[in-house]
């Protein structure tokens, strides 16, 4: 069943075209992310496809009998109202009698609240609450009679996201929806979306995410749209493909256009006495001889200060606001070549550590001392704050005229910028134009170009593209210095990190040897060994009293019948050769297949077994409990 369909879109801004003439489709049940460089229109290709935007010319068409919910980059929220009054903003009728329950119960008028009540059951709305609640809570939004306008950046996000999850559409549109997310909320993202039936359309540059969400990868490139039916490994495999054959046909049509040209020059000038169908043909090899293949890459090369033996300790550093305590006496002593991510939920801390690090805030007690050499470069969340009129190139010469690169050449803010993918017409673009992901990089350059030898890293990942995470992954790699990295980006941790500060709560840090996927399967396992551990240990307590009457209509005391016991050896046969099945498809998915329909079959076979999984693990749990 087809859900949208986009004709021959274009889009342009001044004379840059973003995309010209692109087609797009998505059928129900598509999971589908939209990938490409910073600047090339991501985002404006998801606002007009959500027909937020109007496109220049062609068509977009979304069928009219489904919904359709839109998490914008930067989302648009009335800043008079309360958090439980924008994620209860919608037209579904199950929104509508949640709506008005929450009036009742804050009325003393028992006849309106038992109209409420009916209302519904008959509309069985009260599901809808409770998954209402988890999503909140999964969000980490507990106080729902908040202003919308005491809300942070962040929380904004969050709160929009938990209306769209909410309202539950047909179509679900969300760009970028990992940012401002703590790394445990986006795995329970990534599972709810990959769980879930219903059809996505997504821009990310999260990896993992990437790969266990999306059966679909589409790549915004030269303007126009490459189509890829398989995750984002398979995405890159092909997509290397599809560079390699392209590089070869540019080569191949080099070589004819130079012998061609060469042809042309020796002929008659009147166009008349050449072969017409050689003049049309000579045409078509010049446009493919000039086709850029669109390999520019970020180039980072940049000296870094001497970094002298002592560099930064941290001694008893504790810090509190009120009644929450986010440090408490913490102690640790950085050492040279040092690669530590910060773990843990937002609002335990993780950014006031970053602060009190680079002197922007004052520890409560404790000591917090740098070396002389230690020349911090901090790279933090919040967007620039420039003014409108300031061109890109006149924002970095207020830093440096001229840059002193690794290998000791000396080169211009110009050329620098060149080498951050600015070319010369973008060097003087007002900053207000850029894109979200061009503005991010401008402040990385703003960063380096002061030769850090200390980063602070906080959430760098926000809005730059995959290429130039990559690229900037392979830096901080070889880069001489300490690193100091909170990020959302799991592989990017996992790449970069060799320990991690693990962020408990009320004031507990702990230092844990490993990167993410290490702590996180540390985590599960210590969880694994309590479960038996909690067994044994609350079994002696059970008195053993002497027999009576049990009411056979006490769940809890009962045991299972002859046909429930069958039923719970059954099953758990039934989920693991399930588990086997989806194995096997997602080895498939991952080998890749020429057919496209053969494809997108298997991605839809894993989301049936995922939820039959899901259907069967629930009625063993229940089961379960009378073993």
């Amino acid at each position: 069943m087809n859900y949208l369909s986009a004709e021959n879109l274009s889009k342009s801004f001044g004379d840059k075209w973003l995309f010209r003439n692109v087609t797009f489709g998505m059928s129900r049940g598509d999971k589908v992310a939209i990938v490409g460089a910073n600047g090339t229109g991501k985002s404006t290709l998801l606002s007009i496809l959500a027909s937020g935007m109007p496109p220049d010319d062609g068509l977009v068409s979304i069928r009219k009998d489904i919904t359709v919910g839109f998490l914008e980059q930067q989302p648009q929220l009335d800043d008079n109202l309360t958090v439980i009054e924008v994620v209860l903003t919608g037209d579904n009728p199950a929104l509508t009698a949640i709506r008005q329950y929450e009036k009742a119960l804050l009325s003393d008028n028992h006849d309106v609240l038992d109209r409420a009540m009916q209302q519904m059951d008959t509309l069985q709305a009260w599901d809808y609450e409770t998954q209402m609640k988890q999503i909140l809570g999964q969000l980490g939004i507990h106080d729902v009679t908040q202003k919308v306008a005491t809300l942070s950046g962040g929380q904004r996000k969050r709160v929009a996201m938990a209306q769209v999850l909410i309202e539950n559409p047909d179509l679900l549109i969300m760009d970028e929806p990992t940012n401002h997310l703590d790394l445990e909320t986006i795995e329970w993202l990534e599972n709810f979306l990959s769980t879930n039936n219903s059809t996505l359309l997504l821009v990310s540059h999260d990896r993992y995410f990437l790969d266990r969400v999306c059966n679909q990868i589409v790549e915004l490139d030269q303007q126009t749209l490459f189509s890829y039916k398989g995750n984002y490994a398979y995405f890159l495999e092909k997509k290397a493909e599809r560079q390699a054959i392209l590089a070869a046909e540019v080569d191949k049509a080099k070589n004819l256009f130079r012998r061609e040209l060469d042809w042309m020059r020796r002929q008659p000038k009147a166009r008349g006495t050449k072969a017409q169908y050689r003049v049309d043909a000579f045409d078509d090899v010049k446009d493919k001889a000039h086709t850029k293949l669109g390999n520019d890459q970020l180039e980072l090369n940049i000296r870094t200060a001497r970094l002298g033996s002592k560099i930064i300790e941290l001694e008893n550093v504790s810090k509190r606001f009120g009644e929450n305590v986010l440090l408490d006496h913490f102690t640790y002593t950085f050492r040279r070549n040092d690669r530590i991510g910060i773990i843990g939920k937002n609002g335990m801390g993780k950014t006031t550590l970053l602060n009190m690090i680079t002197g922007e805030l004052r520890p409560d007690s404790g000591i917090i001392s740098t070396g002389g050499t230690v020349k911090i470069g901090y790279y933090t969340q919040s967007d620039l704050v420039i003014p409108d009129n300031q061109r890109v190139i006149d924002v970095v010469q207020e830093v440096a005229e001229v840059i002193k690169l690794g290998t000791g050449e000396t080169v211009t803010i110009s050329q620098f910028l060149q080498h951050f993918l600015f070319d010369r017409n973008k060097q003087y673009d007002y900053v207000h134009k850029l894109s979200g992901g061009e503005k991010r990089r401008l402040q990385l350059l703003l960063v380096l170009v002061q030769n850090p030898n200390f980063l602070i890293l906080d959430e760098p990942t926000n809005d730059l593209d995959i290429t130039t995470l990559n690229v900037l992954e392979e830096f901080l790699l070889n880069f001489p210095g300490c690193i100091l990295l909170v990020s959302h980006d799991r592989y990017f941790m996992d790449r970069l990190v060799e320990h991690a500060f693990i962020f408990e709560g009320g004031g507990k840090i702990s230092d844990f040897p490993g990167n993410y996927t290490d702590y996180r399967e540390r985590k599960a396992s210590q969880a694994a060994e309590r479960k038996p551990a909690e067994k044994t240990k609350t079994a002696p307590t059970v008195s053993v009293p002497e027999p009576k009457p049990v009411s056979s209509t006490s769940e809890s005391k009962r045991k299972l019948s002859f046909k429930e016991q069958r039923e719970y050896e059954t099953l758990e046969k039934e989920i693991e050769e399930l588990e086997q099945r989806k194995s096997g498809l997602l080895g498939q998915l991952n080998a890749g297949s020429a057919n496209h329909e053969e494809l997108t079959s298997w991605a839809r076979q894993i989301e049936q077994i995922d939820q039959q999984i899901s259907e069967k693990s629930d009625r063993w749990l229940e089961l379960a409990e009378y073993i």
